[in-house]
């Protein structure tokens, strides 16, 4: 009895002949890897929340923005952040994410917003509380300017609580408008508001 992959030669004609079952697993295991997306862009989102379990919710959205064509790369650590512009709300937690994609932007923009609305992301006051926010911050080192989506983030460079956490994972990563590195827009930066580590992610 043939056993399962294993290679049987033909005694009479000297012919190798292999298992069917062999070639059917290896047509099988290539067609997977070939209809796998190839995840060739680079991208940076922040995540943020100041409604309701906070720390969850950034995990959910953490879990929620896997994809076939998202691969988590690097997680920041958690951040506790002073309010800017609305201040008469809840401090927020805050933590930036890099990925490998082969979406798109406008197409990661569109699963973002996904992400958000799944989650209970209600737009009703302008930078106000929200369960969940997943903002793209950069996208490979494009400039994007659209009606509706703009990469870089156009506040990303005014932000600590944006820049802090993506200064962790990417300190050496290259704003393409300013061309300069992380570390050197957070030490820049003007914005006084606190933030806090609130977890440390390993």
């Amino acid at each position: 009895m043939v056993k399962q992959g294993e290679k049987i030669r033909n005694q009479e004609e000297g012919a190798l002949v292999l298992d069917p079952f062999f070639l059917w697993s290896r047509r099988f295991a290539l067609s997977c890897v070939t209809a796998m997306p190839l995840l060739t862009h680079k991208a940076f989102l922040g995540l943020g929340s100041n409604l309701g379990n906070r720390e969850q919710n950034l995990h959910l959205a953490l879990h929620s923005l896997a994809h076939t064509g998202i691969q988590i790369a690097k997680v920041s650590s958690m951040y506790a952040t002073e309010p800017v512009d609305f201040k008469n709300q809840d401090w927020f937690l805050n933590q930036v994410i890099s990925a490998e994609t082969s979406l798109e932007p406008a197409d990661l923009l569109a699963h973002c917003f996904k992400v958000e609305q799944d989650l209970g992301r209600e737009r009703t006051i302008p930078k106000g509380p929200r369960s969940i926010d997943v903002d793209i911050l950069l996208y490979n080192r494009l400039v994007i300017e659209d009606a509706g989506l703009t990469i870089p983030h156009p506040r990303l460079h005014l932000r600590r609580f944006v820049l802090v956490p993506l200064a962790e994972i990417a300190p050496e990563f290259l704003h393409p408008i300013f061309k300069q590195p992380i570390t050197n827009l957070l030490e820049k930066c003007a914005d006084r508001s606190q933030v806090v580590m609130f977890k440390q992610i390993c």
